[in-house]
């Protein structure tokens, strides 16, 4: 899995329908998710910290997540289909029942638009997680010049090497080694 950030909402050009976009660690990959205006308002207000006069619908869940004695303890985006994105909200209760047993915790999924997953995780300070295959699937690159320049430097990298430079890396990589353990021909 891949810890995912909300890198901010963006406009469709064409339709003029908000994205929310979310960035994988290394800054490189975003996925794009089409959301409505509502869900960008909310997340953006969440992002903002801006207080509205009113609770808002992910405020009100916030909330009654904290009278229920839950938390919200992550968000996994973990499934795209038909270009719909799945998500689960993973609640976290310490068990009432079980006074003897103290900081046991019962965990429970709940089913979730991701729109409403990570406005809610924007409310609460959660993480919000995508399976890598979800982010290899719908991704976007988000910085083409650098993943040329790799890719330029990598391809650099293969046209130089040879296969006496090859051995001769293999073999000051084994240097202090046991040769017994690094010379496939003893045994």
């Amino acid at each position: 899995m891949v810890e995912m950030s909300v890198a901010g909402i963006a406009l469709e050009a064409a339709s003029r329908t908000p994205i929310v976009l979310l960035r994988d660690p290394s800054g490189r990959r975003q996925v794009p998710i089409w959301i409505d205006q509502s869900q960008a308002h909310n997340i953006m207000a969440g992002l903002q910290g801006a207080e509205p006069p009113r609770p808002l619908s992910h405020d009100l869940m916030a909330a009654l997540l904290v009278a229920g004695g839950l938390e919200l303890e992550r968000v996994i985006v973990h499934a795209i289909e038909d270009s719909t994105f799945h998500a689960v909200l993973k609640l976290r209760q310490n068990d009432p029942m079980d006074a003897a047993a103290e900081g046991d915790v019962i965990l429970h999924d709940v089913d979730a638009r991701p729109s409403d997953a990570i406005a809610l995780a924007v409310r609460t300070g959660s993480t919000i997680w995508m399976l890598e295959e979800v982010v290899a699937e719908a991704s976007i690159a988000v910085d083409a010049e650098a993943d040329a320049r790799d890719q330029s430097d990598f391809n650099r990298f293969v046209d130089d090497l040879s296969p006496a430079a090859l051995v001769k890396h293999l073999r000051n990589r084994g240097e202090g080694e046991d040769p017994e353990q690094t010379d496939p021909d003893r045994g």
